[in-house]
């Protein structure tokens, strides 16, 4: 477990631009030391507008694109190509105009697919896609991730695991179906907290006055089962990404005056 460590920016966009700038130096420096990179990625504004910034970055073509594999930390199970699925939003901000391999590119199943509209089978699927790509040296059924990106949800939910339901207490599966979520829609596929704490660098990010308690009581000493984002950390990094508005309800010796 790595304690967390944080930045704050004087608003979204600027957070959006240094959180892009950031991404790619840790990607080029993955694929420098071990040849590829892998990245799992985030929906909602936060994870759309980094993005949206990585994609008009000069800096973005220090990547090399076809070696690098991205996941998704969860998916609104609904049809392939809707505008609400998360792949469906970040093709539209980055991957389309990014020379990515199809290959490499691990979408979570859509609900028309060949696993119909069960969860639970699209969720093995994908948890039996990051076992298939673990190595020996991950040392369990999922890759170890360089980085990967959480959006923190105003109830302190990431990924798609909320305060109190099932798939936040999971210890044993990488990959479940969460029925009933409090935000539409109801059904969608996650990753759960083991899964999340094998990536080297856990990067949550959250913006907004809307945000700012929750990220208070994540940070406060929150239980992970009331406060999901509590239990998000990396194996070497857990890196809070704020701007100005989030971080309005910390007190100021949590993070360095004008970090950014």
């Amino acid at each position: 477990m790595s304690a967390p460590q944080l930045v704050v920016h004087r608003d979204k966009e600027l957070m959006a631009q240094a959180a892009a700038a950031r991404l790619i130096t840790r990607i080029v420096d993955a694929q420098s030391a071990r040849g590829s990179a892998s990245v799992v990625l985030t929906g909602g504004r936060n994870g759309n507008a980094l993005l949206a910034a990585l994609g008009t970055s000069p800096a973005r073509d220090a990547i090399d694109w076809h070696r690098l594999d991205l996941w998704w930390g969860d998916e609104r199970f609904l049809p392939e190509g809707d505008p609400e699925r998360n792949v469906t939003q970040a093709r539209a901000a980055l991957l389309d105009s990014v020379p990515v391999d199809p290959a490499r590119v691990h979408a979570m199943p859509a609900s028309d697919g060949e696993h119909g509209n069960d969860a639970e089978a699209a969720a093995a699927a994908y948890a039996a896609e990051l076992a298939a790509a673990a190595g020996p040296e991950d040392h369990g059924p999922v890759p170890t991730f360089d980085v990967l990106m959480l959006g923190v949800g105003p109830d302190t939910h990431v990924a798609s695991l909320f305060p109190e339901l099932p798939a936040v207490r999971e210890r044993e599966l990488t990959v479940v179906g969460v029925h009933g979520a409090p935000k539409p829609p109801p059904t969608r596929v996650t990753l759960t907290l083991p899964a999340i704490r094998a990536a080297r660098e856990v990067w949550l990010l959250a913006a907004g006055e809307d945000k700012a308690a929750a990220t208070k009581i994540a940070l406060s000493g929150a239980g992970e089962i009331q406060a999901p984002a509590a239990g998000a950390y990396g194996r070497s990094r857990t890196l809070w990404l704020l701007d100005a508005a989030a971080a309005s309800q910390l007190p100021r010796e949590l993070y360095p005056p004008a970090s950014a």
